[in-house]
């Protein structure tokens, strides 16, 4: 599991989310740390990427089921599951997105939050 230096103690939920992420093979996961960043809305943003509405689809159910399964917490909200090629879960302080990739490039929110700092996550082999 990643190793990531959270603040407000909600680094096991950032290791549910990661990990729900890569149980269904989420790709080139991200985290991007904006705790340090004045008015931004949440504290991490966990960013990865699915190759179909398929994938992305089951990447963000997968999530949703770990964390609830881990942490016994129910995301706050969810948005995206129709189309699947953008799926936002609201975990409060931590917002998970999970793109389709040509999406991802499209909205480039690692370029948007380059002031925050960005933790690559390497993918179980």
């Amino acid at each position: 599991m990643v190793k990531i230096a959270i603040k407000d103690g909600s680094l096991d939920l950032v290791q549910a989310i990661v990990e729900g992420i890569k149980r269904k093979k989420g790709l080139d996961i991200v985290d991007i740390d904006l705790q340090e960043i004045n008015n931004s809305e949440c504290d991490h943003y966990i960013i990865c990427h699915g190759t179909s509405n398929t994938h992305v689809d089951a990447i963000a159910h997968s999530v949703e089921e770990t964390v609830e399964e881990l942490k016994n917490e129910p995301v706050w909200r969810h948005d995206g599951y129709t189309q699947a090629e953008w799926i936002l879960l609201d975990y409060s302080n931590i917002m998970v997105h999970v793109f389709q990739e040509p999406i991802r490039k499209l909205y480039d929110l690692e370029n948007l939050w380059a002031d925050g700092k960005i933790n690559t996550i390497e993918a179980d082999i």
